[in-house]
Parts: structure tokens; sequence; C-alpha cells
């Protein structure tokens, strides 16, 4: 959604700006974290609560959290929650991703694999890809038995599939035409 990409924008670069001061792979562990807590339902719920006060919901948040809270933490979530936008944080989080992804010339790479495969095999597709893609990857693998073999990568908005339920759709394709 453009809007909530537009609204996270400014709070993803506050906080990027703010962590590349100090240890930017801990800012990142805790952006990931907070980002995966506010996706909750029952965040957003607490969110929405009228009952509870600014305090109050800063902090039950941060007591979901398992990394450490500094005082620039703690303010940044009482911000996010006096501006009605603590459920854009998984948004902000990814926008945090990209920022830090571009610093590092780095890129994050959705692998789906018809089957589970090993960290050998990942680290063998992953120097291929590295390869192909000119960049430092950040794997993350899942499984969909419906690809019936092969793999489909997603990197940034490039997609490479060479899964055998692609290759049937194309013959599809082509027989039909």
């Amino acid at each position: 959604m453009a809007e909530l990409a537009t609204v996270a924008r400014p709070y993803a670069e506050a906080l990027f700006r703010v962590a590349v001061t100090g240890n930017l792979q801990a800012w990142s562990q805790l952006v990931s974290e907070m980002a995966d807590v506010a996706s909750v339902p029952e965040t957003k719920l607490m969110a929405d609560n009228p009952r509870l006060t600014t305090e109050q919901t800063t902090e039950i948040f941060l007591a979901t959290l398992q990394s450490p809270v500094t005082a620039e933490v703690k303010n940044f979530v009482m911000m996010l929650v006096q501006n009605g936008r603590l459920t854009l944080l998984p948004e902000i989080g990814a926008q945090f991703q990209q920022l830090k992804n571009a610093q590092e010339g780095a890129a994050d790479a959705q692998i789906v694999s018809a089957f589970a495969l090993t960290p050998a095999q990942v680290q063998d597709l992953v120097a291929v890809l590295e390869s192909k893609f000119s960049r430092k990857l950040n794997p993350s693998v899942t499984v969909d038995s419906s690809l019936i073999g092969g793999v489909r990568v997603v990197v940034g908005d490039q997609v490479l599939d060479t899964s055998v339920r692609a290759k049937l759709q194309k013959m599809h394709v082509a027989l039909a035409a």
C-alpha cells in the first residue's frame, strides 16, 4: 500500500540515521523484532484500545520485546504510540532493512523451494545467485510443494523462476496459443 510506505518512510529514515551512529546490526535485529511484535493482531487491538494511556501502551509493547530497550527505543515507540503509528512498524521495519541493504550493497532474496534445502545447498545456491545478481544476498528460504520441483527466487523486483510448475505453465500457454 503506497500510503503506508509514504507515512513509514520518515520514521524508517530517522531510525536508520540513529542506527548508523551505533551498532547497525543490533538495531536491525531490534527493528525486526519490533516489526514482528507489531504485526500480531493483539498489538493492533492494544494500540486501538482507548482505555490505555500512551505510557501504558508503550510499556506493554516494550515488555514484549526480548532485546534490550534503551531510552532511544522507548522514545521512538512512545512517539509512534502518540501519533497512532504503532501498527506501522512492519512497514517501518521493511524500509529500514532496505536502507541497511543499500548501505551494505546487499539485497534480500526470497527463495521458495519445492523441497527442504540443506544449509550446504542454500549456501551453494546463494553463491550462484550472488554472481548472477552481482551483489551480496541475504536469503530467506521457504518450502512450497506446489512448485513440484526447482526453485523460485525473488530479489527486489527481479524474479527467477526455475520451478517445474512455471515450466508447465509456459508449455500450457504455448500449446494453447
